[in-house]
C-alpha cells in the first residue's frame, strides 16, 4: 500500500514530500501555542496548506492554514460535513474534546437537511432583534461597568468590562435569568478550555433546560421565546441546543473580539490615534483584528466521511479538519492592502457562516466606543509581549488586559 492510499483511514494526512513527521505534531492546547500562535503558523507554512496537529493528546486533526483551500472546504458541505457523530463514536473514553466537538442537534454540529432546519430557526429569531434595543442594552451595561472602576484609575478590561458587558447583553437578549446565565457561562468556559469539560457540559445543559422550560411556561420578548415560536416546532433538547449555541457564540467570542480590538487600539497608533481623532472608524479597527487575531482562531470543524484528496494530500475519514481562520487570513498568497477589506474568514464562509455578524459587531463596536469616549487616555499597563493568553485549541483570548487611566468620577453614558 502506497503512502498516498486513501484507505489509510484514521491516519494523519499524508502530503507528498512533506517533512512533517508523526512525532512533530503541534499541540494546539499547549501554552506555548497560545503564547505565540503566529510564529507556529509561519513555521508550518513551508509544509503546505494542510498540517497535521493534535488538538489534545491522542486527538489528531488536520489544520488548514491556506486561504484558498479553506474557502474550498468551507463551501463543500457534501465532502466536509460538520456532523461529528462518527468521530465521536471512535473517540477514546474521557476524551476532553467530546463536550466541545461532539454531536449536538444544533446548527453548528449538523449537516444537510438537519442543519438547514436548525439554521433557519436561528436566522428567524435573529431577524426579530431590534438593534436599537441592543444599543440601549450595551449602553446600560457599559455605564454601570465603567462607573464601577473609573474612580480607581486602573482596571482589568477582561473581568471588569468586556466579559460582564457581553454576558449581560446576551443574557438580556436571550431572556436568561442572572443565575442561569452565570451557570451556563461557567460550564461553557470549562468546555472551551477543556478543563472539567464533562462537568462543565452538565452545568451548561442543566442551566439552559431550566431557562427553556421557564420560557415555555411564560414566553417573553427575547430570542429564546422567538425560537419557541418557530413553526418547525423544536423539542426541548433542540431548543436547549439552539439557545446554547447563541449564548456560547455570542458571549465568549464577542468578549475576546472587544479585548483584542482594545489591545490593538491601545498599542498601535495607526488605529488608536485614528479612532480617537475620528479619522479611522472603530469598524476598521475591528476588521483589522478579525484579520490578524480573530477571537475564534481555529474553528469551523468538519469531519470527512471518506478520505478526501486536497491537492496532493489525503485527508482521513472521520478525523477533524479544523480551519485556522487566523492563519488563513494571514496567508501570504492573499496578501495586500487591508484598508476597507473584509475578505477575512473570521465569520466562516459557506453554509455554516455566522448568521449573527451584525449583532456581534454592534455589541463590540459600541462597547469599544463607549469605553474610549469615557476614558480617552486609557493605556495598557504592560507591553503586548508580556500579556498572557489563555490556553485553548480554538480561541485567541487574553487572560487579562490591565489598563490605567486618569481617575474620574462616575459619568452618564447610557
Amino acid at each position: 500500500m502506497s503512502n498516498t492510499d486513501p484507505g489509510l483511514q484514521g491516519e494523519s494526512p499524508i502530503v507528498s514530500g512533506s517533512p512533517v513527521s508523526a512525532d512533530s505534531h503541534v499541540r494546539l492546547d499547549a501554552p506555548s501555542f497560545a503564547a505565540d500562535p503566529h510564529r507556529v503558523y509561519e513555521d508550518m507554512r513551508p509544509h503546505g496548506p494542510l498540517v497535521r496537529v493534535e488538538l489534545s493528546p491522542g486527538v489528531p486533526a488536520t489544520l488548514v492554514i491556506g486561504y484558498q483551500v479553506a474557502v474550498q472546504i468551507l463551501n463543500d458541505e457534501v465532502h466536509f460535513p460538520a456532523d461529528s457523530r462518527r468521530w465521536e463514536e471512535n473517540a477514546s473514553p474521557g476524551c476532553p474534546l467530546v463536550p466541545m466537538l461532539g454531536y449536538r442537534p444544533n446548527a453548528l454540529r449538523t449537516a444537510g437537511a438537519e442543519h438547514d432546519r436548525y439554521r433557519r430557526t436561528i436566522i428567524a429569531a435573529l431577524q426579530t432583534v431590534d438593534l436599537h434595543k441592543v444599543h440601549d442594552a450595551v449602553a446600560r451595561a457599559a455605564e454601570a461597568l465603567v462607573n464601577a472602576f473609573c474612580g480607581r484609575g486602573t482596571a482589568d478590561l477582561r473581568m471588569d468590562y468586556a466579559y460582564p458587558l457581553t454576558f449581560r447583553v446576551l443574557s438580556e437578549l436571550l431572556g436568561f435569568p442572572e443565575d442561569a446565565a452565570a451557570a451556563a457561562y461557567e460550564g461553557m468556559a470549562a468546555m472551551l478550555e477543556g478543563v472539567g469539560a464533562e462537568e462543565g457540559q452538565q452545568r451548561f445543559v442543566e442551566a439552559l433546560i431550566g431557562v427553556v422550560q421557564q420560557k415555555q411556561a411564560a414566553p417573553g420578548d427575547d430570542l429564546t421565546s422567538e425560537l419557541l415560536k418557530h413553526p418547525d416546532g423544536l423539542d426541548l433538547m433542540e431548543m436547549v441546543n439552539q439557545a446554547a449555541l447563541l449564548f456560547s457564540m455570542g458571549t465568549e467570542p464577542t468578549c475576546n473580539l472587544i479585548l483584542n480590538a482594545l489591545l490593538l487600539l491601545m498599542t498601535d497608533e495607526q488605529y488608536g490615534g485614528g479612532v480617537l481623532s475620528g479619522a479611522v472608524a472603530t469598524r476598521d479597527a475591528i476588521d483589522a483584528v478579525l484579520f490578524e487575531d480573530p477571537p475564534l482562531a481555529n474553528w469551523c470543524v468538519s469531519y470527512p466521511r471518506q478520505p478526501q484528496l486536497i491537492g496532493d494530500a489525503w485527508l482521513p475519514a472521520d478525523q477533524p479538519v479544523v480551519i485556522s481562520l487566523a492563519a488563513c487570513n494571514n496567508d501570504p498568497v492573499v496578501g495586500g492592502d487591508r484598508g476597507g477589506n473584509r475578505s477575512h474568514l473570521a465569520w466562516g464562509a459557506g453554509p455554516h457562516a455566522c448568521p449573527a455578524q451584525s449583532l456581534a459587531l454592534t455589541i463590540a463596536a459600541q462597547g469599544i466606543d463607549l469605553l474610549l469616549d469615557a476614558l480617552p487616555d486609557i493605556r495598557a499597563q504592560a507591553p503586548v509581549q508580556q500579556l498572557d493568553w489563555r490556553p485553548g485549541q480554538f480561541h485567541r483570548a487574553l487572560a487579562t488586559l490591565p489598563v490605567q487611566f486618569p481617575a474620574c468620577p462616575p459619568m452618564r453614558l447610557a
